[in-house]
């Protein structure tokens, strides 16, 4: 993929929608949540301080991440819907 995020901004490809309940029941596509989680594909620089540095991120390449519902910006790149997020719309990284 050739997109590189700026400033604290990472990129996700989020995880599959589920696709049956718990129970075995199918979802019907208009009826699937959209997902909360995913893996991290790209990591920008970080947020400036007052000296001018870079903040360090908190998440790394491949660190599997949970996002709040409505945070970030959904795009198509080369066929595959990533979330362009800051970092603090990330909640927790899965371990």
């Amino acid at each position: 993929m050739d997109l590189k995020p700026l400033g604290d901004r990472i990129i996700v490809k989020q995880d599959e929608a589920n696709e049956t309940t718990a129970s075995g029941l199918y979802i019907a596509s208009g009826a699937k949540e959209k997902p909360t989680s995913g893996v991290v594909l790209a990591v920008g620089p970080g947020k400036l301080n007052d000296d001018g540095k870079n903040l360090p991120m908190p998440v790394k390449v491949n660190d599997h991440v949970i996002y709040g519902k409505f945070g970030g910006t959904e795009i198509e790149v080369e066929g595959e819907k990533v979330v362009i997020l800051r970092s603090d719309d990330i909640y927790a990284i899965k371990g």
